[in-house]
């Protein structure tokens, strides 16, 4: 009776480079080298939704890590060397961030130390809720330009740090570089003690210590493969500190997010509609033959009610009446509309900035608590001022904008009449009346936007001048065309007339010349910068406490196999406060399997610290008849994994002279480790150097294996939560999906398998929070397309036994 349950199988189109399994839902991760990010359900292996690559993050999926709750999904690009953040709901991108080096490995983990400390802090952290209002939601009439921003983006952004409890995304690259970021959005350390580039790491769950697997080179030798135990016991220490200063900070890069989404809608607003009337109008000016000014002939129509020809003859045939109303109406529109984002989102965003940012400053003061952390009082103070200043420009657009408003309403309204006149048509007697105020606006706006004068001749040339509140919008360095009058501004006049106010530090800068754009970008390198200095200092703190040669990384290894599948392979007992390194040495010793085992703490020290698996077993004992043939079968070891704390999940294949045989077994742990005999590591020579002095024990398998017909297995993904493995060939396209805690039933053949189980994984995943309406119509769409392939291939098992006996024939 075969053990565990085949509950799915699938012929992929495109070889896979990763895959993880969700640590709360059957659900498992999988990215192609088309740069596809796919999510499937365990039952029937069915698609939930695919993220196709995109130009604005990259197409090279180098890593992914599921952060603990299962409700995102991080993956790495190695083209643009950017990480992004995915909500598993919508398959929407919520968040992207740069990296310097490319990411070859990462690990996202939750911290299980408690303390009375930390317990009182997560009780009281809600307290902004009480003083601030919730953020609105962008409106769904704008939806951004960029592809990577969605319409209902805002909750998902604010929503990103999901549970209070602190974790923490680990990200490990090229030249040495890892960098931890809590809650995947705020870096909180950057550590220098790492050589080569890494393969694989894991923080564990009480921050006392991270592992990281390293691929060392040297000039003239080959690379070798190294583990390394770093001290993080600052974060330990200061646990309740560190998760207080980085649910601020988080708090505080989420709403940077949150600015940059409302400002980009508000230049949609804008674009959309205002650009249209500045073409026009600008057309409008350049198509006119005349000496005069269009100025001056407003100006006469103005005064005297009577045009020229050529600008009677534009107006009626360039902008018609008919044209000019819709026209008056849409702006009047869109200034509404961007008076109301600045209003709602601009100034309610940059009021909660304010409110986390003086707490942080208040932390910062607490020198005993958070001096050790990095929290330098002057530059949150520099970015308190930067977000003020940011304020203050959002408030001046307001003023602009309710300026602009007056002179268009009255212009439009004017020119509306004027027109109707010339056309010798009635004019309404509500719109037949201009007041004095309403003239002294048209002729403002003639003065503002038809003003040729030699500075906008040698910008931009003879033009309709650029729409007043579309100049804040615009993200350029250049001063603004038409900034604001300060003439008669009394609070001004008084700044300038004061010796002790005129540099005081406590008046925010207002940077009239420049754009809303320049100042967003002054307040958000202000603020980078503040939330940079934790991140070194704690760097700084961090030392390597360990540094262990293993073994020379084989030549064989092949460069189509993803370095992420390749051993070694780590784990945190987070009970034991264990650290594991699981690997072979196949160069030599190929039928054993290695277990390295270094406690969190640094300081303590670990029985068996080293010890190997034999791999000469004959799975086959239980069956009378083949025990004595096959009492002496050989395997080696193709890929481990751990399923959980106490078990170990392996692939194995048969010895030279029968290598197509694969089996999918599950080791115990306990068995592994109940060797008594001690390992003493020799400092000066590296671990396969002294592998013949490394304890052995038999392995031990019991019923807890399962061949692998018909496949040439090669890598697994284990959740052991979930109690679900997948098994990988070695063409990295042919998948198999398995429920552990079950075995087969004899009298079910395998069609009645898969049907079962594709009906217990549906009713599973209906009732799986959240994911009903996020994936329901690619659930249809899975149905059917199944239906459509088996009705194009109604063998598709024997097809895909063919392609791998087609395989293992070449073997």
């Amino acid at each position: 009776m075969p053990a565990f349950r085949q509950v799915g199988e699938k012929q992929l189109p495109n070889p896979v480079l990763c895959m993880a399994w969700s640590p709360k839902r059957d659900l498992i991760a999988l990215a192609n080298t088309a740069g596809e990010l796919l999510l499937h359900r365990l039952a029937s292996f069915q698609r939930v939704w695919s993220l196709q690559p995109s130009e604005y993050t990259g197409k090279e999926i180098t890593a992914l890590a599921w952060r603990p709750d299962g409700k995102i999904l991080a993956f790495s690009l190695g083209d643009t060397k950017q990480v992004v953040l995915c909500g598993v709901e919508k398959a929407e991108i919520l968040h992207v961030f740069s990296m310097q080096n490319t990411v070859t490995c990462m690990h996202w983990m939750e911290v299980v130390e408690e303390n009375s400390a930390l317990s009182s802090f997560c009780n009281s952290e809600d307290e902004s809720k009480f003083f601030l209002p919730k953020l609105p939601t962008l409106p769904k009439s704008y939806s951004t330009t960029s592809k990577i921003f969605s319409e209902e983006k805002c909750d998902e952004i604010m929503n990103l740090m999901g549970e209070i409890r602190l974790n923490i995304l680990v990200l490990g690259g090229e030249a040495g570089s890892v960098e931890l970021y809590a809650y995947g959005m705020y870096k909180i350390a950057t550590l220098t003690e790492v050589s080569g580039t890494c393969r694989n790491l894991s923080l564990s769950g009480d921050l006392k210590s991270l592992s990281v697997i390293s691929e060392v080179r040297s000039a003239n030798e080959s690379p070798q493969i190294c583990y390394s135990q770093l001290d993080t016991g600052l974060l330990s220490d200061c646990l309740p500190e560190v998760s207080r200063m980085a649910r601020k900070f988080t708090h505080i890069s989420t709403l940077l997010q949150y600015l940059h989404l409302s400002l980009t809608c508000m230049c949609e607003a804008w674009e959309d509609i205002l650009m249209q009337m500045d073409l026009r109008l600008t057309k409008f000016v350049q198509e006119k033959n005349t000496n005069t000014q269009v100025q001056d002939e407003f100006l006469e129509l103005l005064l005297w009610g009577q045009s020229s020809p050529e600008l009677q003859a534009l107006l009626m045939n360039q902008l018609t009446i008919k044209g000019l109303k819709k026209l008056g109406q849409s702006i009047e529109s869109s200034y509404s509309s961007i008076q109301k984002l600045v209003v709602s989102h601009l100034q309610s965003g940059s009021e909660a900035l304010l409110y986390h940012l003086s707490e942080v400053k208040g932390m910062s003061l607490w020198k005993q608590k958070f001096e050790p952390l990095g929290l330098d009082a002057a530059a949150i103070e520099a970015a308190i001022t930067a977000v003020g200043s940011f304020s203050l420009k959002a408030n001046e657009l307001l003023q602009v904008i309710d300026k602009s408003m007056k002179n268009f309403k009255a212009f439009f309204r004017w020119l509306y009449v004027a027109m109707l006149r010339m056309c010798d048509e009635p004019v309404p007697p509500e719109l037949n009346k201009m007041t004095q105020k309403d003239i002294a606006f048209v002729a403002d706006f003639l003065s503002e936007h038809f003003n040729e004068n030699e500075e906008l001749f040698d910008r931009k040339g003879k033009y309709f001048n650029v729409e007043r509140v579309g100049q804040y919008l615009k993200d350029e360095d250049e001063d603004l065309v038409s900034p604001p009058s300060t003439c008669g501004n009394q609070w001004l006049q008084f700044l300038h007339e004061s010796t002790h106010l005129k540099e005081s530090p406590l008046l925010f800068p207002s940077y009239p010349q420049k754009s809303l754009h320049f100042v967003k970008r002054i307040m958000v390198n202000v603020i980078e910068q503040c939330l940079q200095k934790p991140a070194e200092v704690i760097g700084k703190s961090v030392k390597q406490a360990a540094f262990l040669p293993l073994y020379t990384a084989p030549d064989s290894s092949s460069e189509n196999t993803p370095r992420l599948f390749e051993l070694p392979s780590l784990w945190n007992d987070k009970k034991a406060k264990m650290h594991y390194v699981l690997f072979c040495m196949p160069e030599i010793s190929p039928s054993k399997l290695y277990l390295l085992r270094k406690g969190t703490d640094v300081n303590r020290s670990v029985s068996s610290s080293v010890v190997s698996v034999d791999l000469s077993h004959h799975p086959d004992s239980a069956d009378e008849d083949h025990s004595a043939a096959q009492s002496n079968y050989l395997y080696r070891c193709l890929d481990a994994r751990f399923y959980d704390d106490e078990m170990l999940t392996v692939v194995l294949q048969g010895a030279e002279e029968d290598n197509r045989k694969r089996v999918l077994a599950q080791i115990p742990l306990a068995s592994t480790l109940s060797c008594e005999t001690e390992f003493s590591w020799e400092p000066n020579m590296t671990l396969e150097q002294q592998s013949g002095a490394i304890p052995c024990q038999e392995l031990v398998l019991g019923n807890q294996w399962r061949e692998l017909e018909n496949m040439k297995a090669q890598f697994a993904a284990v959740n052991g939560i979930r109690k679900v493995a997948c098994v990988l060939s070695a063409n990295l396209r042919h998948i198999r999906v398995f429920e552990m805690d079950v075995e087969d039933e004899d009298d079910e053949g395998p069609e009645s398998q898969n049907a079962s189980a594709d009906q217990d994984g549906l009713e599973t995943s209906m009732n799986s929070q959240g994911l009903e309406e996020g994936s329901g119509r690619a659930e249809d769409g899975a149905a059917a397309t199944a239906e459509q392939s088996q009705a194009a291939f109604p063998n598709s098992q024997e097809h895909l036994e063919s392609e791998e006996a087609l395989e293992l024939s070449q073997e």
